[in-house]
């Protein structure tokens, strides 16, 4: 087969892959902007919420032990200056010069272990490393050696701006959508146990139904253009970088939103995105052994709301985290096991089965929902009344930024899912036009009826 056979092979498939990522990603967006995905909120209880987020992190053990494996020393390394910087060192200080104009030399204090721990020790370990390899102190086969990926680097272009349709016209199968169908509803599932593993984080309210609802919205729009600049995933929460946010306890949107306009421009560098799989494996292993357990601790925190000594509480929660071990790692051995005679329905349900949040929160609200129990039992009232305490402050925290909030008071915003002015499904409706709360800063809002 020659050069031009052999890639007009893989572009097929991967045009075909653009046309199932795109297409299932329009109903992405509408389950986001139509509100559905806000409906479920009303029965997403903590005893939801908790197998979903922690189910997150759990199973993600197999991937770091694969990656810290590969070289311990490097990895166990790793793991204890990530230890050492954001624990034991979090409070100190150090001085950093800066020049003023006309003012001259100036120090400041910057508690950069608190901040940067995650990238300070990515860079030391990633230059140690370096220098090992450098040195041949490594073996040659080692996964700590920073020169295997010589041949990308050398062959990778300068400069590359990525466009629609390079790989040509993207092309629509059902057999396509369908199966990436499952993907988007499983990321959608994921997604809602993030948004509340990353206000818990920052500190911030419960995110409201139409933050979510407006989350889910634009993962889709995202899914969609990342579908037709021909990457071959889609775009959703990432799981790993809410343990960043736990280790450098940074959650502000505008590190986020410079971190993407960032990652936009080195994305158009291909020597840069190529330097970066230099990163040794054992050095990535070592950071997710630091960054999904804090997944997992953040999603039991959420018991907090629950009275844990209660046996319906305590059934429900270690039913639903041990089967949603069990069944994605059963269907893991068994790939082929359902087969309902319709091709398209077994990958739909066997990629949902082998999800183990949507398993582990799937379970949770079907028990949570129909196994008796009180509201204060099950932790709705904690979890309403921090709901409804926000005020001003919540509403603030989650509008859109750069958009004033004066821009969405007005009876037909009270009706868009996803407008800040929404007012919900879990009971918080503001109920009169004339009714006024006072944000942080003091200043009167003016409150619509739903």
């Amino acid at each position: 087969m020659t050069v031009e056979e052999r890639t007009e092979t893989w572009q097929i498939r991967m045009r075909e892959i653009q046309g199932a990522i795109a297409v299932s990603a329009i109903f992405e967006v509408f389950l986001g902007f139509s509100g559905l995905m806000g409906t479920l909120l009303q029965w997403i209880t903590p005893l939801v919420i908790v197998p979903t987020i922690s189910l997150v992190g759990l199973p993600l053990f197999d991937l770091a032990a694969a990656k810290a494996s590969t070289c311990w020393p490097v990895s166990l390394t790793t793991v204890s200056l990530m230890i050492l910087f954001s624990q034991y060192m979090r409070n100190i200080p150090i001085s950093i010069p800066y020049y003023k104009w006309r003012d001259g030399l100036h120090w400041s204090k910057f508690e950069i272990f608190k901040v940067l721990p995650l990238l300070l020790v990515l860079v030391i370990m990633w230059i140690t490393c370096g220098i090992m390899t450098y040195y041949d102190l490594l073996p040659a086969d080692s996964k700590a050696r920073t020169d295997l990926s010589h041949d990308l680097i050398y062959n990778a272009p300068w400069f590359r701006i990525p466009y629609p349709g390079q790989f040509g016209r993207p092309t629509v199968t059902v057999a396509g959508v369908f199966g990436m169908l499952a993907a988007i509803l499983a990321s959608a599932i994921e997604s809602i146990g993030d948004y509340h593993a990353c206000s818990r984080l920052v500190g911030a309210k419960p995110p409201p139904d139409h933050a979510i609802n407006r989350g889910i919205g634009i993962e889709g729009i995202g899914t969609i253009l990342a579908g037709l600049m021909g990457t071959s995933s889609g775009t959703a929460s990432y799981s790993g970088n809410i343990g960043a946010i736990a280790v450098t306890r940074v959650g502000s949107r505008r590190v986020m939103q410079w971190g993407a306009m960032i990652m936009v421009i080195c994305g158009a560098f291909g020597k840069f995105g190529a330097f970066c799989v230099t990163l040794p494996d054992p050095v990535i292993g070592g950071l997710f052994l630091i960054i999904f357990p804090l997944i997992f601790a953040v999603g039991l925190s959420t018991l907090q709301y629950v009275d844990m000594n209660s046996t319906r509480n305590l059934f429900i929660l270690g039913f639903s985290l041990f089967f949603g071990l069990c069944i994605p790692k059963w269907m893991e051995e068994n790939k082929s096991a359902i087969q309902t005679g319709y091709k398209d329905l077994d990958q739909l349900l066997t990629v949902l089965l082998s999800t183990s949040m949507f398993v582990g929160g799937f379970i949770g609200f079907i028990l949570d929902n129909t196994v008796s129990g009180t509201d204060e039992e099950r932790g709705l009232l904690k979890l309403k009344a921090e709901h409804c305490a926000g005020g001003g402050d919540a509403i603030d925290c989650y509008s859109l930024p750069t958009i004033p909030l004066s821009c969405f008071w007005g009876k037909f915003w009270t009706y868009m899912p996803f407008s800040p002015n929404f007012g919900g499904w879990f009971g918080c409706i503001r109920k009169s036009s004339n009714t006024n709360t006072s944000n942080a800063n003091g200043e009167a809002i003016k409150e619509n009826s739903v």
